[in-house]
């Protein structure tokens, strides 16, 4: 199933910070929002050199979430990577 483009334009709608929490709290279930900061977590942590074991260790989660992770940081046109290129 592909994103709801009504969706993506009403979170870049959306001004400040406290207001976009308040939205994923609203839209996204506690389950639903640790995935999401764990996805987010894991790549940072795989960009900035960490090796998925030590990843899976610091998370207590298993490799193949994290080769998830490493296989969107190696896509060509990876929009994580970039992402994650410019916050440096």
């Amino acid at each position: 199933m592909r994103i709801d483009q009504e969706l993506l334009e009403v979170i870049l709608s959306i001004n400040t910070m406290d207001e976009l929490e308040h939205f994923f709290d609203e839209i996204f279930t506690p389950a639903e929002l640790s995935d999401l900061s764990l996805r987010w977590k894991l790549l940072k942590d795989l960009h900035a050199g960490m090796t998925q074991r030590k990843i899976a260790e610091k998370y207590g989660i298993s490799l193949c979430k994290i080769t998830r992770g490493s296989k969107v940081l190696k896509k060509k046109g990876s929009i994580a990577l970039k992402v994650l290129d410019s916050r440096n």
